[in-house]
């Protein structure tokens, strides 16, 4: 990790600055908004939000490498603005803030965590001052966006992610992983039958 990699994360995450100022204009306008469903079931502004929020606060906190340290700068306005739009959203739905059930990141989650940015050669700085400020941060803007996501019957993303699970891009309606896509593709012309009777049990 270079420092490419470091600018390009605050490219990144200023464009979700942008993008979470946007949501709170539009959505305190026209609050029906809130209730907005994608056609995709895993896609959500509030989920959106949840996921800027909670890498915001990995920066802030400190990740990087030997080689560079990712900026905090950019993470800290980042951060500032999506957790001033779920605090303002929250009060217009007036869904006062409450505490995930069950936590999110709970501490064996946070190791795991660690093992995984690790293996991609990235280090979130350790140490009890370390958890706390995680544990503070994360404190900031979780209850608002649990109470959020049970009025609107939303699922919040995980922290991390389902083990086998494919990426999106690896799956169609038609196929649920790669190896179905490609057998699919290889076999006749009844597979694709097949795999869609399969898909829809």
């Amino acid at each position: 990790m270079g420092p490419g990699e470091t600018a390009g994360l605050d490219g990144f995450l200023g464009e979700w600055e942008r993008w979470s100022a946007e949501v709170l204009e539009s959505h305190l306008s026209y609050p029906i908004l809130c209730f907005f469903r994608s056609q995709h079931s895993n896609q959500s502004w509030l989920a959106s939000l949840t996921l800027v929020l909670d890498v915001s606060a990995l920066v802030i906190v400190g990740v990087g490498n030997d080689e560079d340290q990712f900026r905090q700068r950019q993470a800290r306005l980042t951060f500032a603005m999506a957790r001033y739009a779920v605090g303002d959203l929250s009060q217009v739905l007036n869904t006062p803030p409450t505490v995930p059930k069950p936590d999110r990141l709970p501490p064996a989650d946070v190791a795991r965590l660690r093992e995984l940015l690790a293996g991609a050669g990235i280090a979130l700085r350790e140490g009890a001052a370390a958890e706390r400020q995680l544990a503070e941060l994360r404190r900031l803007y979780e209850p608002y966006v649990n109470a959020m996501a049970q009025l609107v019957l939303l699922a919040l993303p995980a922290w991390l992610p389902d083990p086998g699970v494919p990426d999106d891009w690896e799956t169609t309606p038609w196929q649920g992983s790669p190896e179905e896509a490609v057998d699919a593709l290889l076999g006749d012309a009844e597979e694709w039958g097949t795999v869609a009777a399969r898909r829809s049990r």
